[in-house]
């Protein structure tokens, strides 16, 4: 019953030093547009399943759905790239965005609006992802030279401004 209680009640730190594939599965997944990513494979597998459904649930077939797979094709591809080449989430969400507004008008209303409005959301994220930083070791080691009782003045002190000069 302790050892359920502690599991429970443990803290994010706990959480992020436990060995095994969770630890590495995490790590992965934040480094990186994850869930921008999933969102546009998902939006582009529905917008790929619509050509292939019945007669009577699509509203147009088009030029035999080419567009419809085309489109969805492209998103799941910038999902993709964006989880396993992370440096080009610019280009995969834009990519994503416009395909997924191009598929509101050639691939049945952008799968019924659904495919179209997780595919905007999707490159959106995906465009607005940022790695996180790594912490300066400059900066820490900068602060472990100042005594307990005074503040750092290498990181306290503001830059010089520059000379303006006028002519």
């Amino acid at each position: 019953m302790a050892a359920a209680t502690h599991r429970d009640s443990g803290s994010l730190t706990d959480r992020d030093t436990r060995p095994g594939a969770w630890r590495r599965w995490r790590r992965w997944r934040k480094g990186r547009p994850f869930w921008g990513g999933l969102a546009a494979v998902i939006a582009g597998a529905e917008i790929c399943a619509i050509p292939l459904a019945p007669l009577k649930i699509m509203l147009q077939q088009g030029i035999a759905g080419i567009p419809s797979v085309l489109m969805g094709l492209v998103m799941i591809l910038m999902g993709l790239s964006a989880w396993f080449a992370p440096h080009y989430r610019g280009l995969a969400g834009i990519l994503t965005v416009l395909c997924a507004m191009a598929s509101l008008v050639m691939s049945n209303l952008g799968g019924f609006l659904i495919g179209t409005v997780i595919g905007i959301l999707g490159g959106a994220m995906i465009f607005a992802w940022r790695p996180v930083p790594a912490p300066e070791p400059a900066a820490a080691a900068g602060s472990a030279d100042a005594p307990p009782g005074e503040p750092d003045t290498a990181t306290t002190a503001p830059a010089p401004s520059p000379a303006v000069t006028e002519q």
